[in-house]
């Protein structure tokens, strides 16, 4: 007995939003699919500008942020898959964004010295 798996189409995705909690993906099926921000770690900790800064790829069966270097695939989102990346790797990207922050400076009092 053999047993043959049907291959479902995935929808593309058309256009994604952003909030401060939650990634939405309008698909090519007319749905539109969400998820908590929270599930992609690198999105959380990045900025407004890096957020909105991305492009769909594979004729819309991913979506990529350049600048924090996130991939996150249709197939994924539509199964209910979090980011897969290992702890010690997001630790290390977060890392090195910290240290690339501008130093705060010392303020000084109202003499003039520090």
């Amino acid at each position: 007995m053999s047993i043959s798996v049907n291959e479902i189409a995935v929808p593309s995705a058309e256009n994604i939003t952003i909030t401060d909690d939650t990634l939405c993906v309008d698909l090519s099926d007319g749905r539109t699919i969400s998820v908590p921000l929270a599930w992609f770690p690198r999105l959380m900790h990045s900025t407004p500008v890096e957020r909105n800064h991305w492009r769909l790829i594979g004729k819309g069966h991913g979506i990529h942020w350049e600048d924090i270097d996130e991939d996150i695939s249709i197939e994924s989102l539509l199964v209910g898959k979090a980011s897969g990346e290992s702890q010690s790797s997001f630790k290390k990207w977060l890392n090195s964004r910290q240290s690339s922050l501008p130093k705060k400076r010392t303020s000084r009092n109202a003499r003039g010295h520090s």
